[in-house]
């Protein structure tokens, strides 16, 4: 259907296994570095000696390049055939893992970092083209409700894995890992070929300077995502003109795409309202589900749980997002995908509801309801967002597919940054806000404030002597008391802020069902087909 993509073959149940088997392998292997790297970076910047800015560079990099990454790969799968481009992707990613084994200094590993981010980009198109492989032709949407919801699965691996990887050695075992299955990946994709597909010669002259405008402008944009809330947003001026750059370098491009007798991005489509709305839909999406990622992990560190208290939490989470594929693989079909789509938002709300009367008390086992239902709401709705999009791209012919592609990619890769961004910087701001309230009602002369001071200064009663400084470390530790219940305090505000964004998208969602349901009554019936004509004696 589309040049690029794999014939549909008809396989024998047993190859079917064996290509989903391997699309499972692809898939979990294609974003396994970087949810490695996420999940791992404090031990990361200890390990480095890097500031808490440095390290946040090392997963923005690979988000840097891998925004743009798909802008040429698109169309090289279309020039040099599915093989070629596999072997050579999953050759090039083997390559870049293996760099990480040598690693020792800060500039060698954002170079690392960013080169993962481009050669990483093929291989979860390629695990999706082995999944879709294993099904056959008449289940295709159920092959891409299955092959969409397992990418989800990367980042709970990562965390549930670590804990004994970190055990066997240094932060760099992490990556022995990843190099040892890079290479049980390419030995399975070079075992078990894709099926051969079309050819046609697609590449011009024009792309390569398109690529040259847009991938800065994407990675200055991925910069300022980054950083923003730790350099904070108006005390760096290098920010303001990293965007101001970044408009200029797209208007560029856009404008030598708009004029260009076969664009790669299809500029006339991208001004359209369906296109708007579907930009709308994926960010929302990311968005909220980064409520997951973002709120309810970093609540729980702040409260001092570590990488081992998080095994069952993510095993839950696993659990969660197999069964939102489950669910999504049986009952996929035209008339379900929006049906799904709005369940997946009422999941997203009803775990924010839950979230939000955090304590300080809380731990992940009384997470993991809510966090089961945020798990299986990202699996549920990634296929009907990328079908109906694919869809639209379709309806206008298969070179729209090339802008669709770029716009998933940007709404995906950017927001995953866009949500830690926002939540975080709404975070830092309440919690100095509920700090400075809790400080200012803590009168040392009050009995009860004298009472807690006295308990905290008898727990260094033993080691410290010295009345003054067992003070002082009391003193220290009711503020460390303070810190954490303002925390806990900003976080619940965040996960209604997200329960509160998540309500407006799920009005907006109905409010387009609404629409489409009254055009679909008013529209005028088909002509009647005509009739037959007998045959003449």
């Amino acid at each position: 259907m589309i040049p690029g993509s794999p014939a549909s073959v008809r396989h024998a149940p047993t190859l079917r296994a064996a290509y989903l088997v391997v699309g499972v392998l692809v898939t979990i292997t294609s974003g396994l570095g970087t949810a490695l790297v996420s999940a791992n970076l404090p031990q990361i910047q200890g390990a480095l000696g890097l500031t808490p800015v440095e390290g946040a560079w090392l997963p923005a990099a690979y988000v840097m390049v891998n925004l743009s990454a798909n802008l040429v790969l698109f169309k090289a799968r279309q020039q040099f055939g599915i093989r070629l481009f596999a072997e050579v992707a999953l050759v090039a990613y083997l390559a870049v893992t293996a760099l990480h084994l040598f690693i020792d200094d800060y500039p060698t590993a954002l170079l690392v970092r960013g080169a993962a981010g481009f050669v990483g980009a093929p291989l979860s198109s390629l695990g999706f083209y082995y999944v879709m492989q294993g099904f056959p032709k008449h289940l295709l949407g159920n092959s891409i409700v299955v092959a969409l919801g397992l990418t989800q699965l990367a980042l709970p691996i990562a965390w549930l894995l670590s804990p004994a990887l970190l055990d066997l050695g240094d932060w760099q075992t992490l990556y022995v890992f990843e190099f040892a299955l890079a290479i049980c990946t390419l030995a399975a994709v070079i075992t078990l070929k894709l099926p051969p597909g079309i050819r046609i010669r697609v590449i011009e002259r024009t792309d390569f300077l398109t690529f040259a405008l847009v991938a800065p402008a994407f990675g200055l944009i991925a910069g300022v995502l980054a950083q923003g809330r730790l350099q904070w947003w108006s005390e760096q001026p290098w920010m303001a003109a990293a965007l101001i750059a970044a408009m200029a370098l797209l208007l560029a491009a856009f404008h030598i795409e708009h004029h260009r007798t076969n664009p790669l991005i299809q500029t006339r489509w991208i001004g359209t309202a369906e296109v708007a709305r579907f930009v709308i839909a994926a960010l929302a999406f990311r968005l909220i589900l980064s409520e997951q990622s973002f709120a309810a992990t970093g609540l729980l560190r702040t409260l001092g749980m570590g990488p081992d208290q998080f095994g069952l939490f993510y095993l839950v989470i696993i659990a969660g997002v197999l069964a939102g594929v489950a669910i999504g693989a049986a009952t996929f079909g035209p008339k379900t995908m929006m049906p799904m789509a709005i369940v997946s938002i009422v999941l997203v709300l009803v775990a924010s509801l839950m979230d939000s009367a955090s304590t300080s008390d809380t731990r992940p086992n009384t997470m993991m309801v809510s966090q089961f239902l945020m798990a299986m709401a990202s699996a549920l709705v990634m296929a009907p967002l990328i079908l109906n999009g694919v869809m639209s791209a379709l309806k206008r012919g298969p070179d729209h597919i090339v802008t669709f592609v770029i716009l998933f990619t940007m709404t995906q890769s950017a927001g995953s940054l866009l949500g830690p961004a926002l939540y975080g910087t709404v975070q830092q701001y309440r919690e100095h806000e509920y700090s400075g309230q809790l400080t200012s009602h803590v009168d040392p002369s009050e009995p009860v404030v004298a009472q807690r001071l006295a308990i905290q200064r008898q727990v260094y009663a033993a080691r410290v002597t010295d009345p003054v400084l067992g003070g002082a470390q009391g003193t220290a530790l009711l503020q460390q008391s303070v810190t954490r219940e303002a925390n806990v305090r900003a976080y619940n505000d965040i996960f209604r802020l997200n329960a509160a964004i998540t309500f407006i998208f799920l009005i907006w969602c109905l409010w387009r069902v609404g629409v489409q349901l009254r055009a679909a009554r008013n529209a005028p019936p088909p002509p009647p087909a005509p009739a037959a004509a007998g045959s003449q004696m």
